[in-house]
């Protein structure tokens, strides 16, 4: 994992971290992708600070100084994309990078939000993730097909990225070739909506499946 660490003459260092020694406390940025991302590539020259998606990576390196925060995270930039092991490694942990994340700033360059927003579907649904599980129940509790319901109607700059952001909340790890498209995308979630370890589980034991205990536990 590589996190950001802001200097005082307003430039940006990159600090790779392993498993063991990953700082317990950085920010990390939620945004939507636009046009002019700061890459990895661009960070090795000063034309970056000169790219549109600079001013995302200064807002969340200033307020993490705020934050008494050292380091902080924004996936444009702290993951070398040209690097296949890099980054499937990288979408494989995202989840749990912003889950162990100390602070996470929704950057909203089109939305001026006021103190409350609440968002509802076409036909008046509200939308929105349950409480408990954004104040820590285990994802295990909820069903498959709420957690699938998390993601509907989501739009991400790339087609396969909608099933990426599944890994974290089904706890899995997949193989991944990125840019492999709408197809493979849409294999991904209908296998992802038709399995169920706690359903498997069921079967084996019912029909006495064959699989030693320790196996299917």
């Amino acid at each position: 994992m590589r996190l950001l660490q802001y200097n005082n003459e307003g430039s940006f260092s990159l600090t790779e971290f392993f498993e063991g020694n990953i700082p317990k406390k950085y920010a990390i940025l939620s945004h939507r992708w636009g046009a002019e991302e700061v890459t990895f590539a661009d960070l090795k020259n000063d034309n970056y600070k000169k790219m549109a998606g600079f001013g995302k990576i200064q807002f969340c390196g200033e307020q993490a100084r705020r934050d008494d925060l050292q380091y902080f995270w924004v996936d444009t930039c702290c993951i070398d994309k040209s690097n296949a092991v890099e980054l499937q490694e990288a979408i494989n942990s995202m989840f749990r990078w912003y889950r162990d994340a100390t602070k996470c700033y929704v950057h909203l360059p089109d939305l001026i939000a006021p103190a409350l927003v609440d968002f509802f579907s076409k036909e008046g649904k509200l939308l929105g993730i349950p409480a408990s599980a954004l104040r820590g129940s285990p994802l295990s509790a909820f069903s498959v097909n709420e957690r699938l319901s998390w993601v509907v109607g989501r739009e991400t700059f790339r087609q396969e990225d909608k099933a990426y952001s599944l890994i974290g909340i089904f706890d899995v790890n997949m193989s991944l070739i990125y840019s492999e498209g709408k197809e493979n995308t849409q294999s991904c979630l209908q296998d992802l909506r038709i399995i169920d370890p706690r359903e498997d589980k069921k079967r084996i034991e019912d029909t006495k499946g064959g699989l030693l205990r320790d196996s299917y536990r």
